[in-house]
């Protein structure tokens, strides 16, 4: 089997064309096809169903991306032991769920690029079932994700407990939400939420209707960046992390809602395939980092 190969076919994998994997390889179309086929014939069977746009793996082709994945790890890893230079290179396919991100994005990665500057950072955002199970097919390196209090990630990661995460419940002041609110209180109003797929959107779904209460979705955004101006105006309650107040310009026209029996939280996890290898040193740097910043300013909530 020639490594090339591997190559070309992981590389159609992750991006999804010809086209693609031929700009990250650096190879023409024709060369790309060419290796894929020469894997295909060497293994005797089809690995991509060319009837699908993007390309996908067949199941003979997603068994062979996992462990091709392994594979060409192993090889980065040896090549990173035996340099002279010891100066470590290659990717860093990185998953970060959008509740962490504000984090994630800020001291973490400053102190990865400080610390690894040939190390090339991928980084994909995304919910955290869909992240955990690319970490268990190995088509992400690690992954920081959150998942509800007392699920535990799949044996098959090595996972590390970063604690449990609150977010902050806040709202404008005209929106008349009372102080302190309680669970019920909370349920008249409609919310700014991130869109279905959001762990922290289920858990007050699950929670309101466990208490036959309604739960109404007012506005749906992904980002944090454009939830706080809508909460500022009006448009309902919204949650916020601690990082992501404190640093907001809005956080002046908003205001923190305390609610005796309704608490978000959820628990952050750093996940990664055994061995991490060469990527060791900056998954470890990553999670302290991270961690670091999870804390919560004691500002925020005086």
């Amino acid at each position: 089997m020639n490594i090339h190969d591997l190559e070309a076919f992981i590389a159609v994998v992750e991006t999804g064309s010809i086209v693609g994997a031929s700009a990250r390889l650096n190879l023409t179309q024709p060369g790309v096809t060419r290796r894929i086929q020469n894997l295909e014939d060497g293994l005797a069977t089809a690995l991509l169903d060319r009837q699908s746009k993007p390309l996908k793996p067949t199941a003979s082709g997603r068994q062979a991306y996992e462990h091709g994945r392994r594979v060409l790890r192993s090889i980065e890893d040896l090549k990173a032991g035996v340099s002279p230079q010891g100066e470590l290179s290659g990717e860093f396919r990185l998953g970060i769920m959008p509740y962490l991100s504000d984090t994630a994005l800020a001291l973490p990665l400053d102190r990865l690029r400080a610390a690894f500057p040939q190390l090339t950072l991928r980084i994909r955002s995304g919910w955290s079932p869909r992240l955990v199970e690319q970490a268990v097919r190995s088509e992400l390196d690690a992954v920081a994700v959150c998942l509800a209090d007392g699920v535990k990630p799949p044996d098959e990661l090595a996972s590390e407990d970063l604690g449990l995460q609150s977010v902050l419940l806040i709202a404008a002041p005209g929106l008349g939400v009372p102080k302190p609110a309680d669970l019920a209180t909370l349920s008249r109003f409609p919310w700014v939420m991130n869109e279905n797929g959001c762990g922290f959107r289920a858990f007050i779904r699950q929670t309101l209707e466990a208490a036959r209460l309604p739960f109404q979705v007012g506005v749906e955004a992904l980002s944090a960046d454009l939830r706080m101006p809508l909460v500022a105006r009006g448009h309902g309650i919204g949650l916020v992390t601690p990082g992501a107040f404190a640093n907001s310009p809005w956080r002046d026209a908003v205001e923190i809602i305390d609610c005796a029996d309704f608490k978000p939280r959820v628990r952050a996890w750093m996940l990664h395939r055994p061995p991490a290898g060469r990527l060791s040193r900056p998954i470890a740097l990553f999670r302290d980092a991270l961690l670091e910043g999870l804390v919560m300013p004691a500002a925020v909530v005086s």
